[in-house]
């Protein structure tokens, strides 16, 4: 039976900079952004070529900032294929308006941007009081959070988890956790004890791949140790594509070379159950 797949961390960049402008967050524009975008268009052929039924494209925070025009119009006008992930300002006093107008856009998930290439270092702001209505909202509308941040944010994170346990958050590239250590991980101890929170989802993505095929680590002894602490079901993989280089079909056979090693349940479950646990939309995607 062929491999349902869908990939819950693509990114989308349009060329028309006058309709969606510039505005990234930390000021400066990524430099994948810059090198290597891909639009909606190329988005949907990569995904034909790669054999990938469905996405949730995630608001290309280098890029956009907040402004997530782009990817409600893309979801827009392939509705059968994509759901949306946003990105907005949650200490912001109308934090839940916006979370609210971008649900109406039919984009069905919040994402936190506290780090990343063109932010270093840990954000502090994540567990600040003045974001709390916002999760309160994502609560309510029952919209899982990404939130993209390293291990040394988990103080903050954890009292999040324990304020909002009804939310579902998505760590982003298994939170950068290092791997090269090789077994037993000791130092991916972080991640692995944040399982205690039944919450708490990853999110498996073209980076977390190729940091564990560098030795000492290894796919076939990294990802059993992640799925024995997780379950496969709070697992779901998404491409990084075009931040990460390479083309999505080289991606997708990447990641399905190294979860070779689970069984087929397991497999299923991180390539495309969880997305749909996730992202209801996904559910007919490509059907």
């Amino acid at each position: 039976m062929q491999q349902r797949i869908l990939d819950i961390h693509p990114h989308v960049i349009s060329p028309d900079t006058d309709k969606y402008p510039r505005a990234p967050l930390g000021g400066n524009a990524s430099g994948w952004s810059r090198a290597r975008p891909a639009t909606a268009e190329q988005l949907v052929a990569a995904m034909e070529e790669a054999g990938v039924a469905g996405a949730a494209i995630v608001q290309s925070s280098t890029c956009y900032g907040y402004d997530n025009a782009y990817v409600a119009d893309t979801v827009a006008a392939h509705p059968d294929r994509f759901t949306g992930v946003f990105s907005i300002d949650v200490l912001a006093e109308d934090a839940p308006r916006q979370i609210r107008h971008w649900v109406d856009r039919k984009l069905s998930g919040l994402r936190l941007f506290t780090t990343g290439s063109t932010m270093s270092g840990q954000a502090d702001w994540l567990a600040d009081a003045r974001s709390f209505p916002a999760w309160e909202c994502a609560a309510e509308l029952g919209i899982p959070v990404c939130v993209q941040m390293r291990p040394e944010g988990v103080p903050q994170l954890e009292v999040l988890l324990e304020r909002f346990p009804g939310v579902r958050v998505i760590l982003d590239h298994l939170m950068f956790v290092a791997m090269d250590d090789g077994p037993p991980y000791a130092a991916a101890g972080v991640l692995f004890r944040l399982a205690e929170h039944e919450n708490v989802f990853l999110k498996l993505t073209t980076s977390s791949v190729r940091k564990a095929g560098t030795a000492p680590a290894a796919p076939d002894t990294f990802f059993p140790e992640l799925v024995k602490h997780f379950g496969a079901d709070r697992i779901a993989w998404g491409s990084n594509f075009p931040a990460s280089e390479g083309s999505l079909k080289e991606m997708v056979g990447e990641a399905v070379r190294a979860l070779s090693c689970l069984p087929d349940a397991d497999r299923a479950r991180i390539f495309g159950g969880t997305a749909e646990t996730l992202y209801p939309a996904l559910r007919n995607a490509g059907k």
